[in-house]
């Protein structure tokens, strides 16, 4: 009976559970979503007021067409353009990196800083025994060159452009008909232009180097006082050149395909200017 009994044998094959689909992939999604939104919204808490406005009007409207659409950088490098409501802090920064200068103290009186509806304006004036130029030369001291050194980096890091003019008193220069005050005044402007392109300001930035003579005195009833003997810098807005400057050459424009006019000849005695001899005659 024994050996007529069947044996049965069973085998259990190991296995894996039911596919239990992706819903925890959309849940740890949105979670991911919604930190990163928490550290959006308090980073921007945080943020200057400016930041929150270019924000705000990017989503507002994406395409740009808003008049806050982000925060537009211009000029060189990250330096935007200095508006005319900005320029008093930026006196106030000029003011805090002059005052580095060793000696500050004995020149600050010869220095001042307006905002002008040209653009903000540095004078240096001279006193009686000459601080910034040697006395009727256009020879920079050491002290002229020193601040223009320190003043010349922060003003090339503006894309506002820069004009630099020469101004003297009234006292004649010499008898010379040659070299005069005209000639000392542009040729002081001029020198305080290249120390300050081989200092950090850029070539392209000064549009303008002006010698005044005695024609814009600092104190028209004293004409003869050293305060007239002057260095005048003018970081201006923007805007203030937006068209391209014509040159004039002194000739007539000339008809242009106009058969029935004839050019006129240039006067015989009609020559470019020569540059005058620096120094004292």
């Amino acid at each position: 009976m024994a050996a007529d009994e069947q044996i049965i044998i069973v085998k259990k094959k190991g296995g894996h559970a039911a596919h239990h689909g992706g819903a925890w992939k959309v849940a740890y999604a949105d979670f991911v979503t919604a930190l990163m939104s928490l550290f959006i919204v308090m980073w921007l808490m945080n943020s200057s007021k400016p930041v929150q406005e270019a924000v705000g009007g990017y989503f507002r409207d994406p395409q740009g067409t808003a008049e806050k659409k982000g925060i537009q950088l211009v000029g060189p490098g990250d330096a935007a353009a200095v508006k005319k409501q900005d320029m008093s802090k930026l006196k106030d920064d000029l003011m805090k990196a002059m005052s580095k200068m060793a000696n500050f103290d004995k020149i600050k009186k010869l220095i001042e800083i307006t905002v002008t509806p040209e653009g903000l304006q540095i004078e240096l004036m001279e006193d009686p025994h000459g601080t910034f130029f040697e006395l009727g030369s256009a020879e920079p001291t050491p002290v002229l060159q020193s601040l223009l050194k320190i003043l010349a980096p922060e003003i090339g890091k503006l894309p506002n452009p820069l004009s630099i003019e020469g101004h003297t008193d009234s006292n004649p220069y010499s008898s010379s008909t040659v070299y005069g005050n005209w000639e000392l005044s542009t040729d002081r402007a001029n020198t305080a232009r290249r120390l300050m392109e081989g200092s950090g300001v850029r070539s392209n930035q000064v549009m303008q180097v002006r010698g005044f003579a005695d024609r814009k005195l600092r104190k028209p009833l004293q004409p003869g006082d050293a305060c007239n003997r002057r260095i005048t810098l003018i970081i201006q807005y923007v805007d203030a050149y937006q068209l391209p400057a014509v040159v004039s050459t002194g000739a007539l424009p000339a008809a242009v395909n106009d058969p029935n006019t004839t050019p006129v000849p240039a006067a015989k005695g009609a020559a470019s200017a020569t540059q005058a001899p620096k120094g004292k005659p």
